[in-house]
Formats: structure tokens, sequence, C-alpha cells
């Protein structure tokens, strides 16, 4: 819902979808009658301000995918553990690499070994993980690294993947200008409607859209990013004049 806010000495104004409501002093003494809506709102030369929301939104397809990955392995000794996770981390990250990912674009972002218990104290193994992230830069090769994940052993775990947009920055400053134009141009209605212009800015504030992008699925791939959408939200405050 948009609303218009207007400042008045003594008076203030706001307009709603639901019609026209004031408040202050003087409205107690206003005498009933119907109400012209096409007459201004406040005389000419009030000082007043208007506040709308406006909304830009970007349809962009995501091109990078970051896949989480990892190994855990299940030893009788604490030493037989780690070294087996180290050696499953090394195959997974060859196999990622010969799959097309980068090695400057994999990082390890776990490392646990932990004590297994029949009944505490008596310990019967002890359990040993590595994560690993692999940022995928070229889509078409998201269906072989993922196969290629699967074939590096059984002791490998898939996680998680996510799609992200490289080019994000550009396609927020698209979204805000389409903001502003979108408020810019409510504003100039609203002002018209109360036989006024829109003068200044008064103050601006951006919001991000915190709804997640929908995403649609491809037929002939299994792992596909879809098309999402980047969303700002502004809200303007303008003086009328």
């Amino acid at each position: 819902m948009t609303v218009l806010m207007m400042r008045v000495t003594g008076l203030s104004v706001v307009l709603a979808a639901a019609g026209v409501v004031f408040a202050g002093p003087q409205a107690a003494h206003a005498s009933p009658g119907p109400a012209d809506p096409t007459a201004p709102a406040v005389s000419a030369g009030e000082p007043a301000e208007l506040g709308v929301v406006g909304r830009g939104s970007v349809r962009a397809t995501p091109d990078v995918m970051r896949l989480s990955v990892g190994v855990e392995v299940r030893r009788d000794k604490a030493g037989a553990a780690f070294a087996a996770v180290k050696e499953g981390a090394a195959r997974l990250t060859d196999a990622l690499i010969a799959a097309g990912v980068a090695r400057q674009d994999l990082r390890t972002n776990d490392l646990s070994l932990g004590t297994e218990y029949e009944k505490y104290p008596k310990v019967v193994g002890y359990r040993a993980s590595q994560g690993v992230e692999a940022l995928v830069r070229d889509l078409s090769k998201a269906d072989a690294v993922i196969d290629a994940v699967a074939a590096a052993g059984d002791e490998v775990r898939l996680s998680g993947l996510s799609f992200e947009i490289s080019r994000s920055h550009a396609l927020l400053k698209e979204a805000r200008a389409a903001a502003y134009r979108d408020a810019r141009a409510k504003a100039e209605q609203y002002a018209a409607l109360a036989g006024r212009q829109v003068g200044r800015v008064m103050k601006l504030e951006e919001e991000g859209d915190s709804a997640p992008p929908r995403f649609a699925m491809a037929e002939k791939a299994s792992v596909s990013p879809g098309q999402g959408t980047i969303t700002i939200i502004v809200r303007v405050i303008y003086e009328l004049v």
C-alpha cells in the first residue's frame, strides 16, 4: 500500500487506498459534507511531503554453481581415521579438478575428528570428516562435476549446492534505477491528484527483497540454475511544491 503523507501546520492529512482521513485540531470542527475527489488536498504554498514506495526487479540466470561435498570415514584408531579422511579428500580434489573445476576454486570448509562410544567411556571407533567447497564457473560442466563426485568413492558425501550470479553488482544497479523510476512515477501521479508538483527528495531508503528467487528447472539436465529475480525496494519522501 502506498501512503501519501502531508504535514501542514495544525493539520495532518493521510491518503490511503481506502480514502482520505483528516486528523488534527481542525478536523474536529470540520463541517460534514460530500468530499470532492478532484479538489487539492492542501492549499497551494503550504509545506507538504509525499512518501511512496518503489519496486524494481531484474530477472537473471545464475552463472556460477557452489557445490558442498566432503569425505567421512570411520576407523578403529584416531590416526587411521585422520589419515583415511585426508586420503579421501585428496582423491575427491583430484576428481573435481579432472571434471573441470579450477584448483583455486576449491576450498576446505570443514575438518573434524571425533570419538564414537558404545557406552561411555567405552570407545568403539573414531570418525573423521573433511568438507570441500567447489565453485563451478562453467555450468555446462555441472553434471560432469557431480558425476565425478559420485564416482570418487563410497565415503564421499554431497551435502548441497546453490547457484549464484557473478555479475550481481550490475544487476543491482539496474534494479535500483527501476525502483527509483517506479517511486518517481507514483509520486508525480499523487502530486498531480493533489494539485501540486514533486519537489526535492527529502529522504531515500533502500531495502532488499528477502524472498528467495524462484528457479525453473530445465528438462534436459539433471542440474539447472533456472532463473531468479533480483528485487530492490526503495522508500522515498518527496517535497511537494
